[in-house]
């Protein structure tokens, strides 16, 4: 009998260059650099072009890549038409997975070992998903769409596309380093599923659809959402300890602890909280956050013994909330940053790529007779 991995826990399934994590340290890097660098150095675009090339960028070569990004933030009016066909009640990231599956087929990209292709087809997809991300935002509440404006860095654009307002450069900065910190995670469930859609040699719009589609579930991305409607559902501090004892005694998750690698705290929910005080200290507390850290402190208490720590989700929720955003937005924002790290994932494979095909362990029965259906009993 073969060994059974539930979850393929703990198998290898590529080699890969782009990202590495340490869990018993709290370690993460982006191509060798560390996420606390990159966190206080660098742009979401600068990191992006780290995860998709494996080098930090000259200046010139940055200047072309930000300028080609912003250049292509336009998405054709046919793909604002198919977001205004899609009901206001619907979840954004199911708008997302659609609108991006769309842009595949206004823009072929069947060859996909052809370095231009590659080049042009991630250009547009970094782009654009936040353009997709802000129309259905707006369109949802029956406004208009808000064309993006190429002298604003990618954040700030995004934010002006949600509110026609250019944010505070305090806010684009923040939101902007929230996009380094979710950009790559070795191989999460999302990547996992964005490579075995490209391992078919499918376009890299049908690869990014398939991540999003994975990131979507509350194990994954949408535990950020979840995270911070269990903060809105607790209500107060005095409510905390009661909370999460009646919710561990039902054996049920706390929503943003924890995670399948990290036995430390989660090293990007440290940074985000750095970033909170960053906010905080112009804007003034926010009574989440107060209640976000009780949480924790009362969580640490009861679950740091078993290695459960604040994971990414935890804070970056709060931040999302403290910006003005839509709670089940926050996916969404997830899957714009990770769009770099799925494309990173994207190019690395095609190098030697391979076909996915896992095999299983049969538990079933063998040599049944075909029963005739006047001879059935009982049965479904």
């Amino acid at each position: 009998m073969r060994e059974l991995s539930p979850g393929l826990a703990g198998v290898p399934a590529a080699k890969s260059s782009i990202s590495f994590v340490n869990g018993q340290t709290g370690l993460l890097e982006y191509r060798g650099i560390g996420i606390e660098d990159l966190a206080a150095h660098s742009s979401f675009l600068e990191t992006t072009f780290l995860l998709l090339y494996g080098e930090l960028p000259t200046q010139g070569k940055l200047a072309q890549f930000v300028g080609d990004v912003r250049l292509h933030r336009r998405i054709k009016y046919r793909i604002t038409d198919l977001i205004k066909c899609l009901p206001e009640h619907g979840h954004p990231m199911d708008a997302l997975q659609a609108a991006v599956a769309a842009l595949g087929m206004f823009y072929p990209a069947r060859h996909v070992v052809d370095r231009q292709v590659q080049y042009w087809s991630t250009i547009r997809l970094i782009a654009k998903v936040p353009t997709i991300v802000a129309a259905y935002s707006r369109i949802r509440r029956g406004d208009e769409q808000i064309q993006p404006r190429d002298d604003l860095d990618h954040a700030s654009n995004f934010l002006y596309m949600l509110t026609e307002t250019v944010p505070d450069p305090l806010i684009a900065k923040v939101l902007d380093t929230c996009l380094i910190l979710h950009a790559e995670h070795t191989m999460n469930a999302s990547t996992f599923s964005g490579l075995v859609t490209a391992s078919t040699l499918a376009d890299p719009y049908t690869v990014v659809s398939s991540a999003i589609g994975t990131l979507k579930g509350p194990l994954h991305g949408g535990a950020t959402q979840e995270t911070v409607e269990m903060l809105e559902e607790i209500g107060s501090v005095d409510n905390v300890r009661p909370y999460i004892e009646q919710r561990l005694a039902a054996k049920q998750k706390l929503m943003g602890f924890g995670h399948r690698i990290y036995k430390v705290k989660d090293p990007r929910a440290v940074i985000l909280q750095q970033l909170a005080q960053q906010l905080f200290a112009q804007y003034g507390r926010s009574p989440l956050y107060n209640l976000a850290e009780e949480v924790e402190r009362v969580g640490e208490a009861l679950l740091a013994g078993k290695g459960i720590h604040a994971n990414v989700d935890f804070y970056s929720g709060v931040l999302y909330k403290t910006m003005g955003l839509d709670g089940d937005f926050f996916p969404t924002i997830f899957a714009m940053a990770r769009v770099s790290g799925w494309l990173a994932h994207w190019l690395e494979q095609l190098k030697d790529n391979k076909l996915f095909r896992p095999d299983q362990i049969y538990d079933g029965q063998h040599g049944r007779a075909y029963v005739p259906i006047d001879r059935r009993l009982g049965g479904v």
